[in-house]
């Protein structure tokens, strides 16, 4: 069913409102910012990478406070339990008899911050796996729903810092973006150390809720995409495999493996947010082209010759969006 045109001027209403209420507390990081709503209105979830003390937990704990949704945060270590995040069963006494009770553990949440995942035994993040992609947690042999919009914004410390697990494949595809988060500007970092050191309070405050993400996203996903536009994003998906005919050289020669199928839905879903986003009724190539990069940098794998020669996917990815129309 088509979405009526006070509808999607609602949702570019709200989605400007929430902008403007986190900036309030958040200096600069515009584009993370943006790629966090997306994913949260796409009903995906985000990994960022970055080194320490860029804000990655105060933009999230922000954002739970301006949509006024449940948040827990997860500080993730090698001795961290699968039963420290889902929740086990607890021993109670009730009327003289003893029972088992579940007592939730912090996936219980509708943000998940998921701090340094990669600092976690592969154990852990199979259990962190099953919440992100089914929304739902399995423990004691009963299977419980969590609550929507429900949403895990990782971070990640880059791989070459010692005490780290890399992140299974599978599991990495269940991201819908991965964004590198840059360091501050001169006048951003100014306005930082302005705001933490002042003694001013947080001001951002509560401005949107469960029922407004929830029809926002139902929105969404009835935003038009041209057929045209449709067969160039799903080409730039089969591009990215090296066996592929349509493969340019670079990804023969560089590329080990492509982006999945998922990589497509995701850029499908989040291009028709960040339309909706910019006052646009349907999706264009620019939405693909300013997508891509965090789509698929994730979802691609270097092969020995693109390590050693310090080719990165976003390189590769640079080359296909030379190939889109309107480059």
């Amino acid at each position: 069913m088509a979405h009526t045109r006070e509808e999607i001027e609602r949702f570019s209403g709200v989605y400007q409102t929430i902008r403007q209420e986190i900036a309030k507390d958040m200096i600069g990081q515009d584009t993370v910012v943006e790629h966090l709503l997306e994913c949260v209105i796409a009903g995906g979830n985000l990994l960022l990478e970055g080194v320490p003390g860029l804000g990655k937990t105060h933009l999230v704990r922000t954002l739970s406070k301006v949509l006024d949704l449940p948040f827990s945060r997860i500080q993730f270590t090698p001795d961290l339990m699968p039963a420290d995040i889902t929740g086990t069963n607890i021993l109670v006494q009730q009327s003289g008899e003893n029972t088992f009770r579940f007592q939730e553990g912090p996936l219980f949440a509708s943000i998940v911050l998921a701090d340094e995942i990669n600092r976690a035994t592969p154990k852990t993040q199979s259990a962190l796996l099953e919440a992100m992609q089914e929304h739902a947690v399995t423990a004691g042999g009963k299977t419980r729903k969590l609550p929507e919009p429900y949403f895990v914004l990782a971070t990640q410390n880059p791989v070459e810092q010692e005490g780290t697990y890399p992140l299974p494949e599978a599991q990495m595809d269940r991201f819908l973006m991965k964004v590198l988060v840059p360091f501050p500007s001169l006048s951003e970092l100014q306005g930082i150390v302005e705001l933490t050191t002042g003694g001013k309070a947080m001001s951002a405050g509560r401005v949107a809720g469960r029922e407004e993400i929830l029809s926002m996203r139902a929105v969404a996903q009835e935003v038009p995409i041209a057929a045209s536009v449709m067969e160039s994003a799903l080409k730039l998906i089969v591009m990215t495999h090296p066996e592929s005919a349509e493969a340019p050289e670079k990804i023969r020669r560089y590329v080990r493996f492509g982006a999945s199928p998922r990589g497509a839905q995701a850029l499908i879903a989040l291009s028709r947010v960040r339309a909706l986003a910019h006052g646009r009724y349907n999706v264009s190539f620019e939405d693909i082209r300013a997508l891509a990069p965090e789509v698929l940098r994730h979802r691609m794998a270097m092969n020995f010759e693109g390590l050693s020669e310090g080719v990165t996917p976003d390189d590769c990815i640079a080359e296909l969006l030379t190939m889109l129309p309107g480059a």
